[in-house]
């Protein structure tokens, strides 16, 4: 006996998760009747963090509903800006994102990160208690049920990486606010007050710093200050704040 026919249309932002097959309109797909359209979407091979709105024959359904043999289903790419409601934006980054972290937070977001692999299933719970955006380029991790709110990461280079997260959440950028080391807050030093932990040549060269509250890091603006301001006015012009 053979099983029943839906017809799925996927976004082209979604394209790279199937196979050609199903990168056309109304790519016909058989079901067992009897899973929820999230599963179905899920079982393709597209993570629900990626999947906006459903349309089942026009009409926007739920991840919950239950697709019945001919009905057309057009799987929406998530809307930008993206809105998560029920928290402050703060985002959770996997093993493998540990430049796009640095460069968030040299952008003043907040941004945990893991420099060490703790695993699936502690990410995921990571998310959940503190209510953090999880960013990962792991399918399978994003597809865990526990995590709060998560998002895949499409690129592997780090400016293309920054661009999009920046594009999908517009979070407020408050450059040189936040520790790159370690994400805690940054607040001015007196020079006499940090000397201690200065090498000669710096307690000579720089007068103005500031240190970070929560692992004590002292900042100046030394030799590769340049080329991180060039990563932070590039993303104030493109998506705003003071690059002061």
């Amino acid at each position: 006996m053979s099983r029943p026919e839906i017809h799925v249309t996927l976004a082209p932002e979604l394209h790279l998760f199937v196979n050609s097959e199903l990168r056309r309109e109304r790519a016909p797909l058989a079901i067992d009747a009897s899973s929820s359209l999230g599963h179905v979407v899920e079982s393709l091979g597209v993570p629900l963090t990626e999947a906006g709105t459903l349309l089942v024959d026009g009409r926007a359904v739920p991840v919950s509903h239950v697709p019945s043999a001919g009905e057309c289903v057009e799987v929406r790419a998530v809307e930008r800006p993206q809105r998560v409601p029920g928290a402050p934006l703060r985002f959770l980054l996997d093993v493998h994102l540990g430049t796009l972290a640095r460069r968030l937070r040299l952008l003043g977001v907040d941004a945990a990160y893991e420099s060490e692999d703790i695993g699936d299933p502690a990410l995921a719970a990571l998310s959940a208690a503190e209510r953090r955006v999880l960013l990962s380029r792991d399918r399978g991790l994003l597809r865990r049920r526990e995590i709060w709110a998560g998002a895949f990461v499409y690129s592997d280079r780090p400016d293309e990486q920054l661009r999009d997260v920046l594009g999908r959440f517009a979070p407020v950028l408050a450059p040189w606010t936040r520790c790159t080391a370690c994400n805690g807050q940054l607040a001015d030093a007196e020079k006499d007050l940090v000397a201690e932990r200065l090498e000669h040549g710096t307690r000579r060269t720089y007068d103005v710093f500031a240190q970070c509250t929560s692992c004590g890091r002292v900042y100046w603006r030394g030799a590769h200050h340049a080329r991180l301001e060039a990563i932070v006015e590039e993303a104030v012009r493109e998506f705003g704040g003071s690059a002061a």
